[in-house]
């Protein structure tokens, strides 16, 4: 497993980026502006890590990032809302599920893709799970699995 980045939330992206940047020194390495999804993602490296953030096309041989999501219609984020997930690069996102599953472990949002699953941590914290390198091939259970709670 690969530790990759964290997200938040923020309400004011340049007041964001003043403060992430101009003031605590991190270094925007990538952008990604999603029109349809009304949203902005911006991901931050600390300028030690520079070097293995910046030009690796693969975001999970990266190191660990800052992912600030800017919202474009205004939202009130309370109770820690703010704060959006940890995220993790897995060897096998099946095999991964699996164990959390026979360990008690809720799999919020399943690996339906390939890619992507989600669960949470006993005190609620949201963990993205991503499958290194490709998508794997489409299987079941897990293909048609829907969505338990929240993730």
């Amino acid at each position: 497993m690969k530790y990759l980045h964290t997200m938040v939330r923020v309400k004011d992206l340049e007041r964001s980026l003043a403060f992430y940047c101009d003031k605590l020194g991190m270094v925007e390495v990538h952008r990604n502006v999603v029109e349809q999804g009304r949203f902005t993602l911006v991901f931050l490296s600390a300028p030690d890590d520079i070097a293995t953030t910046k030009n690796i096309s693969d975001s999970t041989n990266r190191a660990p990032t800052l992912e600030l999501t800017y919202n474009w219609d205004p939202e009130h984020y309370e109770g820690g809302r703010n704060f959006g997930h940890l995220a993790f690069a897995v060897d096998d996102i099946y095999l991964t599920c699996q164990k959390l599953m026979e360990n008690g472990v809720t799999i919020n949002r399943p690996p339906r893709d390939g890619r992507m699953a989600f669960v949470r941590s006993p005190d609620g914290i949201s963990i993205e799970l991503l499958q290194k390198g490709d998508a794997k091939t489409l299987q079941e259970p897990w293909a048609n699995m829907a969505n338990e709670g929240e993730w």
